[in-house]
């Protein structure tokens, strides 16, 4: 089987399923794992080569809508006779279901439905351990993914998902949309008592805590006074792929070390 995978997302799902040296290619955002970074690169996902796609007589191509604007892609897949498939997911279920999905494709559909058991097992132990850290408490956490203007998570978002099972709560769960635009005065109304900074395309070893502390009048924020400022890793965070369990993983430790 060659397979190509057109989005980040999709070539950690292929890394899930033991499938990452099947791969020929990848997008040009794809940084994981670290096999792939020899791979042919084939542009950015909103705007891959297609014709070097057919060149490389895939088996299956992997899109997903999961990255808006990659209708054009699929079109472009549809038009050329190129063998793919597109996911879409929005949930941690959906990610699961994307396991199974891929292994049928692929032809390897006990690969699929074993991946998806060993996620769903993982998920469920962290859940358990998120409900016993968090007993009698249920703490916000503000999810920042872009700071001018100012992006967050609504409740339709696995991130409403991740602090759910991480025994917290989305501050923005309230409002029924995958993301929110919204202001620092409005976070600064509801008073987190986390704040989660996950820019989406940007390395957390280029964001400074001072650049959230800094906003008019957050030092008033509990969560800074009290320094719980998290920089995530937004490859852990802004992705839907199993990689989130890590990060859910991740923020559970977070949670232990500093409540």
């Amino acid at each position: 089987m060659k397979i190509i995978s057109i989005c980040p997302s999709n070539t950690e799902l292929i890394e899930y399923l033991g499938l990452s040296d099947k791969l020929i290619a990848v997008d040009d955002f794809s940084d994981w794992p670290d096999s792939i970074k020899s791979l042919p690169r084939l542009g950015p996902d909103l705007s891959i080569n297609l014709d070097l796609v057919d060149e490389l007589k895939p088996d299956l191509v992997l899109a997903s809508l999961s990255v808006p604007g990659m209708e054009k892609n699929v079109e472009g897949l549809k038009q050329r006779g190129i063998p793919y498939i597109v996911l879409n997911p929005q949930s941690l279920h959906d990610i699961e279901n994307d396991l199974v999905r891929t292994g049928e494709a692929l032809q390897d559909p006990e690969r699929g439905k074993e991946a998806a058991a060993r996620y769903r097992e993982k998920l469920e132990h962290l859940r358990t351990q998120g409900k016993e850290q968090m007993i009698g408490q249920r703490p916000s956490l503000y999810w920042e993914w872009w700071p001018k203007p100012v992006f967050t998570p609504g409740r339709i978002n696995w991130l409403t998902e991740i602090s759910e099972a991480a025994g917290a709560r989305n501050l923005y769960d309230d409002v029924e949309l995958a993301s929110i635009q919204t202001s620092w005065e409005d976070v600064l109304k509801r008073n987190p008592d986390y704040i989660c900074v996950a820019w989406v395309g940007v390395r957390k070893q280029k964001i400074r805590t001072a650049q959230i502390t800094k906003r008019p009048g957050w030092q008033a924020l509990e969560a800074v006074q009290k320094e719980r400022i998290f920089i995530l890793e937004e490859e852990l965070y802004c992705r839907p792929s199993p990689r989130l369990l890590d990060g859910l993983e991740k923020l559970l430790n977070l949670l232990n070390e500093n409540h």
